[in-house]
């Protein structure tokens, strides 16, 4: 131990006397560590870390999948709800959620705020106790009992005060009078929805239900010991009783949704907490990976340098009687000692680059809130720096520690040429360095031209950032009746039509890409169907005359509607070109035809034809869309049918700033003081959210190309400036036989040409390969696409010469008269 720390002592004291050499050895590694240290924080945060509920591993989310109507997830309906929890065998409940947003009047300026609707088994299944009051029990989901309401730690403190005295007290939601029952623990988050405002209790009518409405997604608890599969096989089991034990509803029969084939998907919530977002964040940590494999290379270079140029000492030592062992502890621990203080400077940068990125606050990036530097990110952090340590100090140990200990003492003079071996090390670490910075690079430029193509993709709608967007929603209890909502609407839209600068405005129950969906099938009059046989599946919008042309999306044949047959609830419909096309072959052709949704509506009239609408994403095929009028009669077997929350669309340059919302709230509360402005964002908001995780990826994939093609750049440079320095004599010699200065420039420039030759040709074996991971991540590219790869090598081998050049100069410059005389 003594010994040990007698070459602590040595080690630091050596590091000290060396500042510009330990100075870029640290830099090196606080950029390797400490990136690999802030994306393993990312992904403990998001993917590894458990959900903050009791027995987590027993939660899961009770989806469907209906290979006979639709691919993808299908969600819960309250008939499917109550057999599951009357009858199933595996689980110790289920309920139903929903996000909700709401208004609150009576207390103070009107706002809207979001929150949850739950059935009464949510919360005991989450393994929460409410901090102040009850939960909520079966009656309060009982149609006809008193209204109840449970309040968030955050709302309670802000809207009133934290005060204790709130339980039993009233406030008015959507126009009506709620009793405050209970208020949640400060720690409580549902899944990771941004934060509720209250929790309200979601209430269904036994002897009302019908089959469908799968709009509701479903929590359980398993029984302990109980797997997936048994509980996807008992929940498979109960879906013909469902079937058995409900009505249709009007217009559709049994045969329908039998024919659908649906079946259990039970899968554990955290799926439905992160989503898709794994495999994006193993890539970032395989990235950050490569970038500390340059870092631990360049490193390993420089430590080569300097164990070469303790030679002597080394060889001295030996001969005097130390173990090939003993050298090798040395140099072994000023490698850790490097990787240590390394690893500190690391996660200093990890931890600002942490709430840089929380700050940032990413779409599509779940758990943000569970994201920083804990107990395992620390240990993490420990084991690379250590692994880092010993990779890179590995290297001059097992080149010098041993088999140089005897030649040592005969290799000293500076006259004599540093043998091919001796290169052989350095110019294979610089290649390893050049291959991984070229698959970064090759990510990153596939991401580039991924966004470009995304940027390039017609969404359907012009000019979003001069689309002003906000909800409003309308309660009952303020506005009775269906068709004095609809004119107040309408005033409403006239109100915003007239505020200096706006060019049009509309209103429908969403705008493109906000996440809004509504889908059901779609029949055509001319088409034939089989008893129960289901047709295709439509994205539905409804939506007022004008919002069409205030989105700035095209009408490519007919016309809009008319504030005149919205009134009379005339039936009519419009479609997109997709819809179109797939039906009749036309646009032209689909004017003039019958759809319907349900065997008892009125048929309705196609009186236009859209531009596709790229309503999930620029990244996503254009869904088909039937728009409707914002009132109509006889739809969905509903005698009116009208949208209470809708979303109104402002144009005017405008958009986003402070005057023009003020303005809206003035036109607005002169109509309804008691209608709360929500959802207030441009229409670029959604356009630039859709796109949010391929600019993530990005920036995080740039960001770790141009770490190694820096590190890759200064290790080729430090190799090349080596064998100058070295070669000084030969140099001298070569000038003095009267070589040229651009020959002795040459010689220097085709030894880092070879080597990034070489680099590239191993990266571009191992990005053909390795780029099969990123398929999914990319668009409009292929993985092997012969620009990028051409760019890339282009790029690379022109800063590789570069960085060749300047030490290659020196090279030239050397008076040969000096060189010799100096050796």
């Amino acid at each position: 131990m003594q010994s040990i720390l007698l070459d602590l002592k040595q080690i630091l004291r050596r590091l000290a006397h060396s500042p510009l050499f330990t100075a870029i050895t640290l830099i090196t590694l606080a950029i390797g560590i400490g990136g690999n240290t802030a994306i393993f924080s990312v992904l403990e945060g998001v993917l590894l870390k458990p959900l903050p509920y009791p027995q987590p591993d027993e939660l899961v989310g009770v989806w469907h999948t209906a290979p006979g109507l639709i691919a993808g997830d299908v969600n819960m309906a309250p008939s499917n709800y109550f057999i599951y929890r009357e009858q199933n065998k595996t689980f110790q409940d289920i309920g139903l959620y929903q996000g909700d947003s709401v208004s609150v009047t009576g207390t103070a300026e009107p706002e809207q705020v979001p929150a949850l609707d739950i059935t009464d088994g949510v919360i005991p299944i989450l393994g929460v106790s409410p901090l102040l009051g009850r939960a909520f029990n079966k009656a309060d989901m009982t149609p006809g009992s008193p209204d109840t309401v449970i309040l968030t730690y955050g709302y309670w403190r802000r809207k009133f005060g934290g005060a204790a005295s709130v339980i039993g007290r009233t406030i008015v939601v959507d126009g009506k009078s709620r009793q405050i029952i209970g208020v949640m623990p400060q720690k409580f988050q549902f899944l990771d929805w941004e934060e509720r405002a209250m929790l309200l209790p979601l209430q269904f009518d036994r002897n009302k239900t019908t089959l469908g409405e799968f709009s509701y997604e479903g929590v359980a608890r398993l029984k302990p010991g109980v797997t997936l599969a048994q509980a996807n096989a008992d929940i498979s089991h109960l879906v013909p009783v469902v079937w058995e034990s409900f009505p249709s509803p009007p217009g559709f029969s049994v045969d329908l949704f039998k024919k659908a084939r649906l079946e259990p998907n039970i899968r554990p919530l955290m799926h439905d907490v992160i989503g898709d977002v794994g495999k994006l964040l193993w890539i970032l940590m395989g990235s950050t990976g490569l970038v500390l494999l340059i870092a631990c290379a360049n490193v390993a270079n420089l430590l080569l340098v300097r164990t070469e140029g303790r030679q002597q000492e080394l060889a001295i030592r030996g001969a005097l009687g130390a173990s090939w062992g003993r050298i090798a502890r040395e140099i072994l621990l000023e490698s850790l000692v490097l990787a240590f203080l390394g690893s500190i400077f690391g996660l200093a940068l990890a931890y600002g680059a942490l709430r840089f990125l929380v700050a940032m606050a990413p779409a599509g990036l779940p758990r943000l809130h569970g994201i920083g530097v804990d107990m395992p990110v620390l240990l993490f952090t420990l084991v690379v720096s250590l692994f880092a340590g010993l990779l890179f100090g590995a290297i001059p140990v097992f080149k010098y520690a041993s088999t140089r200990l005897n030649t040592g003492l005969r290799e000293t003079g500076r006259g004599l040429s540093q043998s091919r071996e001796r290169h052989r090390a350095t110019n294979t670490l610089v290649a390893v360095q050049v291959a991984l910075a070229f698959v970064l690079l090759i990510c990153s430029g596939l991401m580039i031209r991924t966004f470009r193509a995304l940027t390039h993709v017609n969404p359907g709608f012009s000019q979003p950032a001069q689309v002003q967007t906000l909800r409003l929603f309308i309660p009952e209890s303020d506005v009775p009746g269906d068709e004095n909502t609809v004119r107040l609407q309408q005033s409403i839209l006239q109100r915003l039509q007239a505020i200096p600068g706006v060019t049009a405005a509309g209103y429908g129950n969403s705008v493109p890409m906000d996440g809004q969906t509504w889908t059901d099938p779609v029949y055509a009059q001319d088409r034939s169907y089989a008893e129960g046989q289901m047709p295709p599946l439509r994205r539905f919008k409804f939506i007022s005359p004008g919002l069409l042309q205030t989105l700035g999306i095209p009408l490519i044949a007919g016309r809009d509607f008319t504030w005149s047959e919205t009134y009379s609830r005339l039936p009519v419909g419009i479609v997109s070109e997709n819809f179109a096309r797939e039906f009749w072959g036309s646009p032209e052709n689909a004017l003039g035809k019958r759809i319907r949704v349900s065997t008892t509506d009125d048929w309705r009239e196609i009186v236009g034809v859209t531009a596709d609408i790229r309503d999930d994403g620029t990244n996503k095929p254009a869904p088909k869309i039937a728009f409707w009028p914002i009132y109509v009669n006889h739809f969905e077997s509903d005698f009116f049918h009208i949208r209470r929350s809708v979303q109104f669309a402002i144009r005017t340059p405008r958009a986003g700033s402070q005057s023009l919302l003020t303005d809206i709230r003035q036109a607005i509360w002169s109509l309804d003081p008691n209608l709360p402005l929500a959802d207030v964002h441009t229409l670029d908001y959604y356009y630039t959210r859709s796109m949010a995780r391929t600019s993530f990826t990005l920036i995080m994939l740039a960001i770790a190309g141009g770490m190694a093609l820096l590190l890759g750049t200064v290790g080729l440079y430090g190799v090349i400036a080596y064998s100058v320095s070295r070669r000084t004599r030969e140099i001298g010699i070569r000038a003095a036989l009267g070589a040229q200065r651009g020959a002795l420039t040459g010689m220097f420039l085709r030894q880092g040409f070879l080597l990034t030759l070489v680099g590239v040709a191993f990266g571009l074996i191992a990005a053909l390969l390795v780029m099969r991971l990123m398929s999914s991540l990319l668009f409009g590219v292929k993985t092997s696409d012969p620009l990028t790869y051409l760019c890339v090598s282009i790029g690379l081998i022109a800063t590789a010469l570069f960085a060749s050049y300047l030490p290659s100069r020196r090279a030239a410059s050397i008076d040969p008269v000096e060189a010799l005389r100096a050796e």
